[in-house]
């Protein structure tokens, strides 16, 4: 053993202090002997010094070291196995129970403290969230005014990253801005309705569209019509008032499209009814009509009016609705903004492909056997916007009460104004009556003083009453009453229904969670349970489950990558396919929860959620219409459970390739719980080989000649090869594809143009993970995985709690957990369970300081 840095701690000379505990000497001793030959400050494996003179754990960041210390040696990870002479169980039992007390109590200590970590910021989901609810504009848009969250492995709650800058307040002060314009009446009156019909040629802006007659035309009594400008002139009013000349539309709406109704220009920004008549129908030859053998899904696409070149976003609105054979009356309602429209979008047909060859055109596909697929529209109606209920509507008596309305006076910035005949003391009744709601617990009347004489002061100066009060609305959204969470203190007060409602609804607690948080009441044992069950039955649950498994599994990042179209043809431009996987995830994670499935569900389900596309895509017997519906998988299927459903399968690939060390790593973090550490700087990222000269698996295992590599790749790369069946888009596969060698397959892909690949190696999904167990494919990977579900519902724990609290799980964190899964084993650890195991401890409760 070479000598002791200079600076090391000399253990047989002075005591090591953590948290003020006097660390063994034998402990020591062992660190000394076994560790310091990799881990000093001249070698620093792992990037890794423990030749510290200071060992006394009073910062999170050396307690964070030694906590790192002892994960490695509790693992049995390090000393390396073989590579320590004379370390056996007996020193590393020794070792870890002399590191044990030392950094609970250090840790314990600074919790009491201080509490589990420090005072968040919202998000700018849930600031958005947050004034959705509190102001009662529940399509409220004002996400994308504020600067994007720091992320740490995909979550954004975490409360350490979330910080303050000047930026952050002009995105706060811009956001609150546009929403307290939204709340208020447009004018003393509501906003004039437009109504509008369509039928005939009135509803597509033109008489063809991308691809030609084959992708629409214009039909009477099932037969296209190639003048209908000169059918019209022969048609009755009733005739053209029930759609006897139809809009026949074959294919999907993306770029470049622009099939909307004629003439329609939303003037002003809101909700519009929408009642259309329509049947999904087949083109076949000579450009007939005749009913089509299944439902074709249909949406609606709000866009700025334009050409071919889409100006501005472009977004889904109304929902998925399914046209049927026979003709069928629909009704939804679209979200529009002022000057905008919207087109007409069928999910799942082909696009046009864009062919320069000999000139520029649009080329449709070629008519499958079966005809092509897609949909006549009769006629169309659209009326809004949506006027509500009572007038002002009920987001300005938010801001001003019963007030009545009247012009907005000279100078105003506002539509509209408000008669008072005391607007001194009505603006500060009604600031203290918004701050009230708006804060998630009592503002000390200092704290409202400062903001009432700004608002007198502005008063004072001539300023009409809307504008001083919307300015101090504007900075109380923005201050610390509003945009920040606090730990609760273990008192189930405020501060623990804030931190349950934006775990659950993301957002703030409505007046029955409040009233329970208030004093005298108790928000306790099983008054929480009930509540926590009520959060779950609400429709704003599926906010959680949609920014839960945005973060934790990423599904945020389902759309980064698209596929290569020379290696995979079938997908081009499948949309509806990427839209349905996602809808997949958040069924099943929905049921996991509110149906109380076991944690070993999310590696191994016999069930599934899919329609028409993803059973499609499954290789599933063929089901009817858009709408998810929990299905039973056969026993032959590889699928069921997260690890093989495609929205995981596609954002753990790259569109072109997939890779065993990706989505090795994802299974392994996002699932497992072990986060691999970052790869050597000095070694070159693993490239797969498109042309089909090599596989990937021989080119991991030279790369992993390097001890280095070796060490980590072991542990991720097995499970990543299990997965290696699945394609970039979660379809199954026995052979890999490239560009240049291999077996060719031609064939034509949805839009019609001929493609050619190869398929060459065999995939080799068989593996053998760190503890020596085997498997051949992913059938026993999934079981062997689900074999543990302590380590399975532990991590989804870990993960719940970082999401829940904005703090990872902590060294004084981990016997509560450990208690939490002694209570939900016998059960075998449902996911309910675990959630309210979880709340109801002090990691999520706060701890009462001593």
């Amino acid at each position: 053993m070479k000598p002791l840095p200079a600076n090391a701690f000399l253990c047989l000379v002075a005591p090591v202090m953590l948290g003020g505990q006097v660390v063994p000497r034998e402990t020591l001793a062992l660190v000394e002997q076994h560790c310091l030959d990799c881990h000093d400050e001249d070698v620093r494996k792992g990037d890794l010094d423990l030749s510290i003179p200071d060992s006394k754990l009073a910062d999170g960041k050396a307690r964070d070291l030694w906590a790192k210390v002892f994960d490695r040696v509790d693992k049995g990870e390090m000393p390396p196995p073989g590579k320590a002479k004379g370390f056996g169980e007996g020193e590393r039992k020794r070792l870890v129970q002399g590191l044990w007390e030392p950094l609970w109590v250090s840790d314990r200590k600074d919790v009491l403290e201080n509490g589990r970590g420090p005072v968040r910021r919202l998000t700018r989901e849930e600031f958005e969230d947050n004034l959705r609810d509190l102001l009662l504009l529940p399509n409220l848009d004002i996400r994308d005014k504020l600067p994007a969250d720091r992320e740490s492995h995909g979550f954004t709650k975490i409360s350490g990253m979330l910080d303050v800058s000047r930026v952050q307040l002009a995105g706060w002060l811009d956001a609150a801005e546009t929403a307290l314009r939204e709340a208020l009446a447009t004018g003393v009156e509501p906003l004039p309705v437009q109504k509008m019909r369509f039928t005939g040629t009135d509803l597509f802006q033109g008489l063809t569209t991308f691809g030609g007659r084959e992708a629409m035309f214009f039909a009477r009594e099932n037969v296209m019509v190639p003048d209908p400008t000169e059918v019209l002139k022969t048609l009755s009013p009733e005739e053209r008032r029930v759609g006897a000349l139809e809009a026949a539309i074959f294919r999907s709406a993306t770029w470049p499209y622009f099939g909307y109704p004629r003439g329609f220009r939303a003037k002003y920004g809101g909700e519009y009814k929408v009642r259309f008549e329509a049947r999904a129908v087949r083109q076949v030859p000579d450009f007939r009509l005749v009913p089509a053998y299944e439902p074709q899904a249909i949406s609606f696409r709000a866009r700025q009016p334009s050409g071919p070149d889409v100006s501005g976003d472009v977004r889904e609105t109304g929902g998925w609705m399914d046209l049927l054979p026979e003709p069928k009356v629909f009704n939804t309602t679209i979200l529009l903004k002022a000057g905008e429209t919207f087109e007409y979008s069928l999910l799942g047909l082909p696009v046009p492909f864009i062919r320069t060859d000999s000139g520029f055109y649009y080329d449709f596909p070629p008519m499958p056997p079966e005809g092509h697929r897609g949909a006549a529209i009769r006629w169309l109606e659209i009326e809004g916007p949506v006027r509500p209920e009572s007038w002002p509507p009920p987001s300005h008596k938010v801001l001003f009460g019963d007030l009545p309305l009247c012009p907005p006076p000279k100078g105003s910035q506002f539509p509209v104004g408000v008669v008072s005949k005391d607007p001194e003391g009505d603006s500060v009744r009604l600031f203290k009556a918004f701050a009230s709601r708006m804060a998630r617990e009592d503002v000390p009347e200092g704290s409202l003083e400062v903001f009432t004489k700004m608002i007198l002061g502005k008063l004072q100066a001539g300023e009409p009453l809307v504008d001083t009060l919307v300015h101090g609305y504007q900075a109380f959204l923005c201050s610390g009453h509003v945009v920040y969470l606090k730990e609760p203190r273990g008192d189930g007060g405020m501060d623990l229904a804030s931190r349950l409602s934006f775990l659950l609804w993301n957002s703030t607690p409505d007046a029955q969670l409040r009233k329970l948080a208030q004093p005298g009441e108790s928000l306790k044992g099983e008054t929480l349970a009930r509540e926590i069950a009520r959060l779950v039955a609400d429709e704003k649950f599926e906010r959680f489950v949609q920014n839960f498994t945005g973060q934790w599994l990423e599904l945020k990042q389902l759309r980064r990558d698209t596929p290569d179209g020379r290696l995979y043809p079938e997908y081009r431009k499948d949309d509806y396919l990427v839209d349905s996987m996602e809808k997949e995830t958040h069924a099943f994670f929905s049921e996991m929860v509110r149906g109380n499935l076991p944690v070993t569900t999310l590696v191994d389900a016999g069930f599934t959620y899919v329609n028409d596309r993803l059973a499609r895509h499954y290789d599933l017997p063929r089901k009817e219409g858009s709408g998810m519906r929990k299905v039973k998988l056969p026993g032959w299927s590889p699928y069921g459970g997260l690890l093989t459903q495609a929205s995981i399968l596609k954002l753990t690939a790259n569109g072109t390739t997939t890779s065993p060390v990706l989505r090795g790593v994802w299974v392994m973090e996002k699932i497992l719980g072990e986060l691999p550490p970052a790869p050597p700087t000095t070694v070159p990222a693993i490239e797969p080989d498109i042309r089909g000269a090599t596989t990937i698996r021989s080119q991991l295992a030279k790369h992993t000649e390097v001890e280095s590599c070796a060490n980590c790749h072991k542990r991720f790369d097995p499970v990543g090869f299990a997965l290696e069946n699945f394609d970039v888009m979660g379809s199954w596969r026995d052979r890999y594809r490239g560009l240049d060698l291999g077996e060719k397959i031609t064939g034509y892909d949805p839009a019609g143009h001929p493609y050619a690949y190869f398929v060459g190696h065999a995939v080799e999904p068989s593996g053998k993970l760190m503890d020596g167990r085997e498997f051949k494919d992913i059938r026993e990977l999934k079981k062997l995985l689900a074999s543990n579900p302590r380590k399975l519902a532990k991590n989804f724990l870990h993960q719940l709690a970082l999401y829940a609290t904005g703090t990872r799980v902590r060294i004084s964190d981990r016997p509560v957990i450990e208690s939490i899964l002694d209570q939900c084993e016998p059960d075998g650890y449902r996911v309910a369970d675990l959630l309210h195991a979880l709340v109801q401890s002090p990691v999520f409760l706060g701890v009462q300081p001593q």
